[in-house]
């Protein structure tokens, strides 16, 4: 295997290149101390060390020191991860670490942003929300059940009438534009149209025709 390009990402990082494609990133010291050079052979020792030893390391540190900041659905750690280059076999290794000390629970994950969110978002948003993170319909699905056999309710009229009094909303005064104004900023908090229809009527004079 040949060094075909090494580029410096940073003042002690660079990428390196091996047959044309991305291998990974290497600190300067790194690559005096492994022979990497640019249009020479790289042994294989030294490619398995630092495909086996050096790289899982510090991808698992990597996600380590992520995750004490906050937490992250395995979507978003992986891809964190591959921000920094690592290679997918790496990445792996590095996932199989932290789950094995249950750092990352998808699951756990979703039931703590549902229970964050159950007063200020709609079910839908929730899950739009969990979608966008990277947490697929099954795991959702485990969540809410989870949720909901802890006490876990959801009243979305009420909410559409807690957002309708901060809105300061008149229906008396409010004319047609403004009405599908309110109606717009309702169903983009992921509220259906049905219930925020039968919300809105429940106020005196109200007429959405």
């Amino acid at each position: 295997m040949t060094v075909t390009q090494i580029v410096e990402i940073s003042k002690n990082r660079s990428k390196v290149y091996i047959d044309q494609e991305l291998s990974f990133v290497l600190y300067k010291g790194e690559l005096r101390l492994y022979g990497v050079r640019q249009g020479e052979a790289l042994a294989g020792e030294d490619y398995q060390r630092i495909m086996e030893e050096v790289l899982p390391r510090r991808a698992k540190l990597r996600a380590m020191n992520l995750l004490k900041n906050r937490e992250y659905t395995t979507a978003r750690l992986r891809e964190k991860l591959r921000e920094g280059f690592y290679p997918e076999q790496v990445i792996d290794q590095a996932m199989e670490y932290v789950a094995s000390f249950r750092y990352t629970d998808d699951v756990r994950y979703a039931v703590d942003f549902i229970t964050c969110h159950e007063k200020d978002r709609s079910r839908r948003r929730i899950e739009q929300d969990l979608a966008g993170r990277g947490i697929d319909r099954a795991t959702m699905e485990k969540a809410w059940k989870e949720w909901e056999s802890k006490g876990g309710e959801q009243d979305e009229q009420a909410m559409i009438r807690r957002l309708l009094e901060k809105k300061r909303y008149d229906p008396e005064t409010a004319d047609y534009r403004e009405k599908q104004r309110i109606y717009a900023f309702l169903g983009r908090k992921g509220f259906s149209g049905e219930q925020i229809s039968k919300v809105m009527r429940s106020f005196p004079e109200l007429d959405m025709e």
